[in-house]
């Protein structure tokens, strides 16, 4: 029986290796977060669509629904070899949780250390049919609790996938005026940015739908120059938010992602980033929102120490709900890692 087990288990585990390249980097020389992030949804992507084909049945392929909060422990630098392994820990009838880790390898000493976790939940999405969910094929779990504790975080994404799309009446106005000097230093629309994207076929999946980890490099992109713009010095992504997945993004359409500061703390700034399609062709012509997540960033010195973040400017009362409403989030996630340090201090 424990054989069977772990060859199950071998097979719902992906490890993938790659050297990190100078086009992957920042100009201070650290991997953007989105590159990182791109690389843990495509582990993510196929462990979950390899698993979703491993009886007969329907084909199909994984797309990405959520990701939860993950946060950037250290930066992977140029020349560091990115280790991401991944693993399925949790099974419902139509969705895979896959749990990810990244370790950066120092190649000439072998030296290595945790740069990241992520939680992934993906969907299968029959490759003849796009808008039919198939089944998932159940794991074995080791112990009784890990399938217990795994349907308590499915019950949770659920209901918090249902309270963000009851936000997604909110919008960020592109920006027009590109002279920002007419406009106060530190407020949210000095700051405020946007990317326009035309969808491309290297942008796809089988299915002509966007991969997630495109969506996630090019919202740390925005969210990246939203952070530069405010404190103008090197910054880094920190953490990111749940990524919620609303609708998928076709080939063809014209994505806007749009960015803008929704709260700072002494040493942290938190980007709200939103993805809307627009598609222009085919029968079914329409604007809607598809992704939506918010970013944490951190201001460096050019040694990589924290620096003081210039506090942001509030201007009316929706910019003052949103501060506080970050405000929240960011207690919420110091009080979390307090805890989580004394629980290692007295282990």
């Amino acid at each position: 029986m424990r054989t069977t087990y772990l060859r199950r288990f071998w097979e719902r585990l992906l490890v993938h290796v790659r050297i990190m390249r100078p086009d992957d980097a920042n100009i201070a020389g650290n991997v953007h977060g989105g590159t990182i992030l791109k690389m843990i949804e495509e582990a993510g992507a196929i462990i979950s669509t390899r698993h979703c084909n491993s009886q007969t049945g329907e084909k199909c392929v994984a797309a990405l629904a959520r990701v939860e909060r993950t946060d950037f422990l250290s930066p992977m630098c140029i020349g560091e070899v990115g280790h991401v392994s991944a693993e399925i820990t949790y099974t419902s009838k139509h969705s895979v949780e896959v749990q990810v880790n990244v370790m950066a390898e120092n190649i000439l000493t072998s030296a290595k250390r945790l740069t990241n976790r992520a939680t992934l939940w993906y969907v299968p999405l029959s490759l003849t049919n796009v808008d039919k969910v198939t089944e998932v094929p159940p794991i074995e779990y080791e112990r009784k609790e890990l399938e217990e504790e795994g349907r308590k975080r499915y019950e949770n994404q659920k209901l918090e996938r249902f309270e963000t799309k009851q936000r997604n009446g909110d919008v960020i106005l592109p920006v027009i005026d590109p002279d920002r000097q007419t406009k106060e230093q530190y407020t949210v629309g000095y700051s405020q940015s946007s990317l326009i994207h035309l969808v491309g076929p290297s942008d796809c999946t089988l299915h002509g739908y966007v991969h997630g980890g495109v969506t996630m490099k090019l919202m740390d992109e925005v969210a990246g120059i939203v952070a530069v713009r405010h404190c103008k010095t090197n910054v880094v992504t920190a953490s990111v938010d749940a990524i919620n997945f609303h609708r998928k993004i076709q080939k063809g359409c014209i994505i806007t992602i749009s960015g803008r500061m929704t709260f700072t703390s002494n040493k942290s700034m938190e980007i709200e980033v939103f993805v809307d399609a627009d598609c222009l062709v085919g029968d079914i012509q329409e604007k809607y929102r598809a992704v939506s997540a918010f970013f944490t960033y951190v201001s460096l010195s050019k040694e990589g120490k924290p620096l003081p973040v210039p506090q942001l400017l509030i201007e009316n009362e929706e910019e003052k709900k949103r501060f506080e409403e970050g405000k929240g989030r960011y207690l919420q996630t110091k009080t979390k890692r307090q805890i989580q340090t004394q629980c290692l201090t007295q282990q």
